[in-house]
């Protein structure tokens, strides 16, 4: 299948480059040349322009837009959809906010070209693991792409359906799940990344507490010289709280059990915001995932070893680079 893609950054070129190894053909764009010329190099067909995104694409076509979200994806998606046709497709990757979705389905609708959103967690693993999506759109269009989504979703792999599910039909044992119309695939890639902060905010306090049991404060017979990264590493095997997050915090603290590098300094991508404002809209009490957004904000003002591991974590699972230490 042929699929054009605008945003060439750590998501958008894996994403080409896995859907290459798949035997589909891509056309690429972004505004940084270099990125386009090194997977032209690879195998992908460069563009120049929107335009010439456009022009290589042939109808029906289907264009994927990974930029951030907000004004880039908002005037990206415009720019498109002045270019392409009725029966054409626009994908949305990124990560925007699902009321944005719906409101662009309605728009685009009015021209006839299809609005389907893609919820996408994997990244900058997700080329050899592949990714898991959420989508939201027509039913029918999000068929049409089925062979897109397969590429690039991990597949069943090892990982044998939960006790219940034999026989079940669907995708979602495949990665990647049609969730309903416009905005659901992002609606529920925000829980999912509001989640993440409360999972991630657990394991950091834990391993904080952890890291000073040896403290001053402590009587001195209740004082244990821990070795975190050995924990982390024993919580892996066999543990209920295992998981590839943990997996990724016993990396990082095996590289640097300290964590210098990291200032404690943890951004917040939109996601955690918006899954509270869900919450306070639909009357669902989220105190944890509340906590953990509010943990992000007083993180750019004061500084824990728990917060340097989030952004640890942060960094190993998304190559996300935050304020580095001294800087």
């Amino acid at each position: 299948m042929q699929l054009g893609m605008v945003g060439l950054g750590r998501m958008g070129a894996n994403i080409v480059r896995r859907l290459l190894r798949a035997g589909h053909e891509c056309v690429v764009f972004d505004l940084n040349p270099a990125n386009v010329q090194e997977l032209a190099a690879e195998g992908a067909t460069g563009a120049a322009s929107l335009d010439e995104v456009v022009q290589r694409l042939r109808p029906p076509r289907a264009a994927w837009v990974m930029v951030p979200a907000g004004p880039p994806t908002e005037q990206t998606v415009l720019a498109l959809a002045k270019r392409m046709a009725a029966g054409d497709i626009l994908i949305d990757g990124g990560n925007s906010y699902y009321k944005d979705d719906v409101r662009r389905a309605r728009l685009l609708k009015e021209r006839s070209i299809d609005y389907v959103d893609v919820g996408t967690s994997g990244g900058v693993w997700g080329l050899e693991r592949g990714y898991c999506l959420m989508i939201g759109g027509d039913p029918s269009v999000v068929t049409r792409l089925g062979p897109i989504f397969e590429a690039l979703a991990p597949g069943q792999g090892d990982l044998a359906p939960v006790l219940g599910r034999d026989g079940c039909a669907g995708t979602a044992a495949q990665g990647y799940l049609h969730c309903g119309p416009a905005g659901a695939g992002h609606f529920v890639k925000m829980i999912h990344n509001g989640i993440e902060y409360g999972l991630m905010q657990a394991y950091a306090e834990g391993f904080d507490i952890l890291r000073q049991a040896n403290a001053g404060e402590m009587p001195e017979q209740f004082r244990y010289d821990l070795d975190v990264a050995d924990i982390a590493e024993l919580w892996r095997r066999g543990s209920v709280v295992g998981s590839w997050l943990l997996d990724l915090t016993a990396s990082a603290l095996a590289e640097n059990p300290d964590l210098t590098e990291y200032t404690g300094f943890v951004q917040d991508s939109g996601e955690g915001r918006w899954t509270i404002m869900a919450a306070v809209e639909e009357a669902v009490p989220a105190d944890v995932l509340s906590a953990a957004l509010y943990t992000r904000f007083r993180s750019r003002h004061e500084h824990t070893f728990a917060e340097k591991l989030l952004s640890a974590m942060r960094h190993k699972f998304g190559g996300h680079v935050e304020r580095p230490a001294g800087g």
